[in-house]
C-alpha cells in the first residue's frame, strides 16, 4: 500500500496524523493541506470502522493510535460509529479552500459528512 510520507519521518508522522485525526474527531471540522487531508481521511476511516466493530480490541487499538485520549475514544464508538453505522465508507468531505499564504500551499476544510 502507497502513502505519503509528508516531508517526516516516520514516527513524526504517526504523531502528526494521530493529532490531526484527534481534532477531526473533536471538532469534526479542520483546515490543513489537501496531501495532509488524504492522509487523515484514511486514519478518520479505520478509526470508524474500528468503533463500528465495537469489540474491546478495537477499543485499545483506536487508543493506541490516539495516544491514550479516553475522550476521542468514546466519542468515536458512542457517537460517530452509531452514525455513520449504514455508511460503508467516505466518512468525510474534502472542499477546497485557498491557497496559504507562505508558501502557496493548497489548503482544503476536511469535514464529516
Amino acid at each position: 500500500m502507497a502513502y505519503r510520507k509528508l516531508g517526516r519521518d516516520n514516527k513524526h508522522r504517526r504523531s502528526m496524523l494521530a493529532t490531526l485525526t484527534k481534532q477531526l474527531i473533536e471538532n469534526e471540522r479542520i483546515i490543513t493541506t489537501e496531501t495532509r487531508a488524504k492522509e487523515v481521511r484514511k486514519c478518520f476511516d479505520k478509526m470508524v470502522t474500528y468503533g463500528k466493530n465495537g469489540s474491546l480490541v478495537s477499543r485499545r487499538l483506536a487508543l493506541a493510535f490516539l495516544h491514550n485520549d479516553e475522550a476521542c475514544v468514546s466519542k468515536v464508538f458512542n457517537e460517530l460509529a452509531p452514525r455513520y453505522k449504514e455508511r460503508n465508507g467516505g466518512y468525510t468531505r474534502i472542499v477546497k479552500y485557498k491557497e496559504r499564504k507562505g508558501d502557496n500551499a493548497l489548503t482544503v476544510i476536511l469535514e464529516l459528512v
